[in-house]
């Protein structure tokens, strides 16, 4: 069955490049276009789309009012949005996807057309295919739901897959996560007291749009939230999340201080900030006395990171397969047996107390 797909946009040439990528795609079917949100929501009943691309700036009605009404009256369409690199675009995309959007792809800005259709043709293939899977788990999940009989539903517990033989508390935790990021980590950090350790988070993001996460995480949490700066000295109480397109890692400092330091390494992994970096820094630094998190995303950045946690003796914790917007990075770690426990997002944060507490 294929999964259909309407693009919206107000301008004419990213409708066209857009539905040619995905016409390219085998088991996409693009169903129709729109140039404002108004048009959008009248042609969904109509065509019956699965999936929609999403323009954030549009006249009329702009991405985010639109994707309010979709998830109000078509709450099983998926959307991915479509933004631009500036401030204003990153702020309306950050509160799209903490509303449930799938996610988002910043719309290039490169001199030559046809290297900005390569990096649109290399953005949204992964995507929606990573879509296309969820849509499967989940009708699969509802008709497990349905055979299972129609008792209370008991919230998931974690499960415990290896018992961490460490003594002493966590005094470093470290997140590693990506799609579907932006709405876990705003369920899961307001959940977290100040616990007197350091928080260190790469979201796979493009620059700008990184501080707009931390911008609108810092007004949710009880937690200080900014975005990292390079030599900026590790404070307890403050969840350092890594610039987009720079990486992170942590560092010894002056008379026993930690230090942050922001590169311009190669990517890992094809990520540009990489977990695996952040993690095995985090390893270098803090040992034992540190709890490496990996949550949802595509692809299997972090994994080799959570390895070198687990060597030195880190208790590590997964996301599970039903809370996950794409079940890709925890499947991964958790395959290669480098997770400890693994938890549905409802319940992350108070494992996360537990290993510091």
């Amino acid at each position: 069955m294929n999964l259909r797909v309407l693009v919206v946009d107000d301008t004419i040439m990213y409708r066209k490049v857009v539905g040619d990528i995905l016409a390219e795609m085998s088991g996409v079917e693009v169903v129709g276009t729109a140039n404002n949100g108004k048009i959008a929501l009248t042609r969904i009943a109509s065509l019956k789309p699965d999936l929609i691309t999403l323009d954030v700036e549009m006249p009329i009605m702009n991405g985010l009012e639109t994707l309010q009404e979709i998830q109000k009256s078509y709450p099983d369409v998926g959307v991915i949005m479509l933004s631009t690199l500036t401030k204003r675009g990153s702020d309306i995309t950050m509160r799209a996807l903490e509303l449930g959007a799938f996610d988002f792809i910043a719309k290039p800005d490169a001199d030559v057309m046809q290297e900005n259709v390569q990096l649109l043709r290399n953005a949204i293939g992964p995507r929606v295919k990573a879509f296309a899977k969820r849509l499967e788990l989940r009708s699969l999940l509802k008709q497990r739901h349905r055979s299972v009989t129609a008792a209370a539903p008991v919230p998931p517990a974690p499960s415990v897959l290896a018992s961490p033989r460490r003594t002493g508390k966590s005094k470093a935790v470290a997140i590693g996560i990506s799609t579907g990021g932006p709405n876990a980590l705003t369920k899961m950090l307001p959940q977290l007291p100040k616990l007197g350790v350091p928080i260190f988070v790469v979201q796979h993001m493009p620059p700008v749009f990184t501080k707009s996460l931390a911008e609108s995480l810092d007004s949710k949490c009880q937690y200080e939230v900014r975005e990292a700066e390079h030599n900026e000295i590790v404070r307890p109480d403050v969840i350092y999340i890594a610039p987009g397109g720079r990486h992170m890692r942590v560092a010894s400092g002056p008379g026993g201080t930690k230090i942050i330091q922001v590169t311009d390494d190669p990517p890992e992994n094809n990520c540009k900030p990489a977990v695996d970096y952040m993690f095995r820094s985090v390893a270098r630094e803090y040992g034992a006395l540190s709890t490496g998190v990996i949550m949802t995303g595509m692809g299997g950045d972090g994994t080799l990171g959570l390895k070198v946690l687990k060597s030195f003796g880190a208790v590590t914790i997964g996301q599970d397969e039903e809370s996950c917007v794409v079940y890709g990075m925890p499947k991964i770690a958790a395959e290669a047996g480098v997770v400890d426990v693994v938890s549905p997002l409802q319940m992350i944060a108070s494992e996360i107390i537990r290993t510091v507490r």
